[in-house]
């Protein structure tokens, strides 16, 4: 079992730029694919990136071009840059992992909601 907490959440302009961070302890993550999700008010929560065991990266057609997904296996991390954001990318953010993927290979970004190991969330605000 992978025990996962994030940070970095904060309110920011739209255009601005934010970094989340989710640091993994229990189970070592490397064997299991990562993500991170978002709950925007009343709607519900929703992939947004992933990260598998070797690294390849899968995003939303809402943010890609705008969000980088990492993991550092070392450390046991994932990492979020968000740049260019907008009033949409509102929202709690939680970090996911889940050894099977979400059940489907590739993984697939909308599987998150599936994910069986879950942080508390952090908060983002887009906001002028």
């Amino acid at each position: 079992q992978v025990h996962l907490v994030e940070s970095g959440g904060d309110s920011v302009q739209p255009g601005g730029s934010l970094t989340l961070f989710c640091a993994a302890s229990g189970d070592s993550a490397s064997g299991y694919c990562l993500a991170w999700s978002r709950q925007a008010p009343g709607k519900e929560r929703e992939g947004v990136a992933v990260i598998s065991p070797g690294g390849y990266t899968y995003y939303d057609d809402s943010v890609k071009g705008r969000f980088t997904i990492s993991r550092n296996y070392g450390e046991n991390t994932l990492t979020l840059q968000m740049n260019d954001l907008k009033p949409d990318d509102t929202g709690v953010y939680h970090c996911a992992a889940d050894r099977e993927c979400g059940g489907r290979w590739p993984p697939v970004v909308a599987d998150v909601v599936r994910y069986g190991s879950w942080g508390q969330g952090t908060q983002v605000t887009v906001s002028s």
